[in-house]
């Protein structure tokens, strides 16, 4: 199949941000993409930059929700699988950095919610973001197994582990990275690693573009069940990056085969607090 990461910059218009996205997917599928996937809380000027903004709570919204339904409106209507990701707003009036999921039918299978919230310069999450209560689910999509690792959390083995173990044969990564935000090579090499370590693909969409003291990089990318980067997206500019990629390779991975049918799981619990 083909999957789409639609890498792209935030204007201060929402408006503008949202026709722009429901672009990119009406792109995609005409270059036969099957699913699509978006960086992270891109409907908007990155707002966790500046901390306590509280005219930023504002924007975040429940899912279902405008937003969301024109969402899955446009993954209805193309045929298209997409992982979305966007600001939550839940029947409690907590909010989360969320990821919608939505199959090729529009059906809302579920949405994933950061877990593990960061706070540090110009990264002031905590100020807006609740820790997610949804555990981390894989969806059955029209295209195979589907789990989603919101950007901070997929520096814990734990998620990506936990993704692997509920058969995901698809990690997507809705990210926010900037230039030169971790050592050189490092910000790659732990995706690659958790493709490894776990027989799965894993597929990072990053949003680009500097706002305020922010540089977001772009340089998207995916990597198959051995760890090796199968495409990639360009540096400092917009792209629609499209792979063809084989789930069937995920029973074959050296983590399939190798890794996974010599665990201790039973062993672990003690080991973790």
């Amino acid at each position: 199949m083909l999957i789409a990461l639609a890498q792209l910059s935030a204007s201060p218009d929402r408006g503008a941000n949202l026709e722009k996205i429901l672009g990119a997917m009406r792109t995609a599928r005409e270059a036969g993409a099957d699913l699509i996937a978006f960086p992270e809380v891109i409907l908007d000027r990155f707002f966790p930059q500046v901390p306590g903004d509280k005219a930023a709570f504002d924007l975040a919204e429940p899912i279902p929700g405008p937003t969301a339904d024109r969402i899955a409106a446009q993954a209805k209507a193309l045929g298209l699988v997409t992982v979305f990701n966007m600001y939550e707003l839940d029947d409690a009036g907590r909010r989360f950095d969320s990821s919608p999921v939505f199959d090729a039918d529009g059906r809302l299978l579920g949405i994933t919610q950061m877990v593990h919230i960061t706070d540090y310069e110009r990264f002031h999450e905590q100020d807006y973001y609740h820790p997610g209560l949804a555990g981390m689910p894989v969806y059955e999509t029209r295209v195979g197994r589907v789990g989603v690792a919101i950007c901070y959390d997929r520096h814990y083995p734990e998620v990506m582990r936990a993704l692997g173990v509920a058969g995901a044969e698809l990690v997507v990564i809705p990210q926010a990275g900037t230039l030169g935000e971790w050592p050189e090579g490092l910000y790659e090499a732990e995706v690659r690693t958790a493709a490894f370590q776990n027989g799965y693909f894993t597929a990072l969409a990053n949003r680009v573009g500097v706002e305020g003291r922010l540089h977001f990089s772009g340089e998207s990318f995916v990597c198959d069940p051995e760890g090796q980067v199968v495409a990639r997206g360009k540096t400092d500019e917009e792209d629609l990056v499209i792979v063809e990629i084989d789930l069937a390779k995920c029973a074959e991975s050296t983590a399939r085969k190798l890794f996974w049918k010599h665990r201790r799981p039973e062993l672990y619990r003690d080991w973790l607090g």
